[in-house]
């Protein structure tokens, strides 16, 4: 108080876009020398000018409700941006007059940041592909060390790119679906080492895999318990001996996973696999789908996944040049060689009659009331980030979603399904101002998705012209620099095994 009467006699101009202070002090109440006061008055002044462009409007924007059921939409209303969340929500014409930056939604409208449920972080580059495309939050499914210092270094401002949840390297045994990212854990022993290095190096989530043992799955699941960290993934199978699944059954049955407390599982066609045998069975599907929706697991479907390789399958390779296939990290892409030869060597409609019935399915599971979530493997093969999770969800609808139950997949289910509903996920007071704002309704032209008129990340507006830039420098990856990390990356996983 003592310091705010030294300058308390001053008066406000505002020129936009910045505040401008002059100050007229009082020479009766100065006891200090100027600069000493000059120095104070200025700290204050500097402190004030952040505060009041730390609030800002979205002005008549028509906000869809992706937690009414009726399709209802908030037209012609303000939503009130302090710091890094919703402050308010009120009608334009109740806009506080004390805040001075108002940015015009001229009648678009706004939607709560999309989530990406299932992506591949390589490098930094690619992180910006997602926010240019209106994805603010992203779940990666297979972590390494550098994810964690980009998590704090985007939520500190530091970084731009989406919200990033990761879990820690993904678990596997070894078999036909294991991979050279994979920390692999065949003995209970094994699994409770890795499990303690991932919590120790800073991760919070787990991801199982396909070929995990049973004496390592259950130890996961055992120790993820112990220190409180959540478990999602593919699901796992058990060892795949000879025989298996079509002589013999699966060491791990699909149904004995259900009561496992998965966050998620994920991928239509790992289900379809494992509980029915890549069966084309639509009536033992939805008994499938009965059980996973008792259980109340959500699935992420993930149908761009495989879709994506039909299409290479079916233009003989030409698929894989299609624009934005430059934002894919070259390392990857040029590891995965071997795959894109293989997909583009196969018969124009191999495995067709699956990616219908996945299709199929996925109606099933929403229809057997099993919350989905949106998810798009982004970052391997050819799935394009930011814009594959677009591509996922015009597949939910073709899948017979209605397009608000296609929205909702990417946002307030995924932050329920993250037990996130508090921090993000819909346009609410209190909210993470998480935003993207079309010139066309979503709910009439989901198509409109693939053009964001502006995005809001964590309370910071990106005008189109800047989500343009954005992608511009997604496709800026440093070949040798991704492959740095990613090598280290591999080397420190491997830590944990005793010596």
């Amino acid at each position: 108080m003592r310091v705010f009467g030294l300058c308390h006699n001053f008066s406000l101009i505002y020129l936009k876009p910045k505040l401008v202070y002059i100050m007229k002090l009082n020479a009766s109440i100065v006891r200090y020398p100027l600069i000493f006061t000059f120095l104070v008055c200025s700290q204050l002044l500097s402190s004030l000018t952040a505060f009041a462009e730390d609030i800002w409007v979205l002005n008549h924007a028509n906000i869809i409700d992706v937690n009414d059921t009726d399709e209802t939409i908030k037209r012609d209303m303000a939503v009130i941006v302090e710091g890094k969340i919703i402050k308010s929500i009120v009608s334009s014409s109740q806009i506080p007059s004390h805040i001075p930056k108002i940015i015009d939604a001229k009648g678009a409208y706004l939607l709560p940041g999309l989530v990406d449920m299932h992506v591949h972080v390589w490098d930094k580059p690619e992180l910006k592909a997602y926010l240019a495309k209106g994805v603010t939050s992203v779940r990666n499914a297979s972590g390494m060390p550098y994810l964690l210092e980009y998590q704090s270094d985007i939520e500190a401002g530091q970084l731009v790119g989406p919200r990033l949840i990761t879990t820690g390297p993904i678990l596997n045994s070894s078999g036909p679906n294991s991979q050279a990212n994979h920390q692999i854990v065949e003995t209970a022993e094994q699994a409770i080492a890795a499990v303690n290095w991932q919590y120790q190096q800073g991760f919070k989530h787990l991801k199982v895999y396909s070929n995990l043992s049973t004496e390592a799955y259950q130890a996961i699941l055992i120790e993820a318990q112990k220190l409180g960290m959540s478990v999602m993934g593919h699901p796992p199978e058990g060892k795949r001996d000879p025989g298996i699944p079509f002589d013999k059954p699966f060491h791990i049955e699909f149904e004995s996973i259900l009561d496992d407390n998965l966050v998620t599982i994920e991928h239509v066609e790992s289900i379809v696999w494992h509980a029915l045998k890549e069966d084309i069975n639509s009536q033992a599907f939805q008994t499938v789908a009965r059980k996973i929706a008792q259980a109340k697991v959500a699935v992420t479907p993930t149908l761009i996944a495989h879709h994506n390789l039909i299409k290479v399958a079916q233009t003989h390779g030409d698929y894989l040049q299609r624009s934005g296939t430059e934002t894919l990290n070259p390392f990857i892409t040029a590891f995965e060689k071997d795959v894109y030869d293989y997909w583009s060597s196969r018969p124009k409609y191999f495995r067709e009659d699956l990616d219908h019935f996945y299709l199929e399915a996925t109606k099933i599971l929403y229809e057997s009331d099993v919350k989905l979530v949106a998810g798009s493997d982004s970052g391997i093969f050819t799935n394009i980030p930011g814009i594959s999770l677009i591509d996922e969800l015009m597949l939910l609808q073709k899948a017979g979603l209605p397009n608000l139950e296609v929205l909702k997949s990417a946002t307030i289910n995924a932050a329920e399904t993250l037990n996130e509903a508090t921090q993000f996920g819909a346009i609410q007071e209190n909210l993470a101002a998480d935003l993207v704002l079309y010139s066309e309704n979503p709910l009439d032209k989901l198509t409109t998705l693939y053009e964001p008129k502006a995005v809001i990340k964590a309370g910071r507006y990106f005008s189109e012209d800047e989500l343009k830039q954005l992608w511009k420098e997604a496709s800026e990856s440093n070949l040798e620099r991704s492959q740095a990390q990613i090598y280290n990356a591999l080397e420190q996983q491997e830590s944990f095994r005793k010596p």
